[in-house]
């Protein structure tokens, strides 16, 4: 797998994640099954997709990129989907995540 190739999958990772932290929402404890199987499908996927883009990307970057995406996105999915707060300090929160997570992609191996 090329590194561009690897960085694609990084962040279809990272979305995944995104969905795998909503689906359990939805899944209330797990106690919902299509939520369920949803959840547990996502998560093996975001899995699977991860293990192979640390196969060519550097660990510390790439599993920080990741938590990135899946940390900002969740954030803003539950703003949208389930009216959860955002305040300034939420946004400048959100703004540092995505500058480091730019800083890590663009910083020489």
């Amino acid at each position: 797998m090329s590194p561009p190739l690897a960085w694609l999958v990084l962040v279809t990772a990272g979305l995944l994640d995104v969905g795998w932290a909503i689906s359990m929402k939805y899944a209330q404890g797990y106690t919902r099954l299509g939520w369920s199987v949803v959840s547990v499908a996502l998560l093996l996927a975001f899995v699977f997709l991860l293990g192979r883009a640390l196969q060519v990307l550097e660990v510390g970057v790439a599993y920080t990129v990741w938590t990135g995406i899946g940390a900002v996105g969740t954030l803003i999915m539950g703003v949208f989907l389930f009216g959860e707060a955002l305040n300034p300090a939420k946004i400048a929160g959100i703004a540092l995540v995505m500058i480091g997570i730019v800083a890590l992609k663009l910083a020489p191996g």
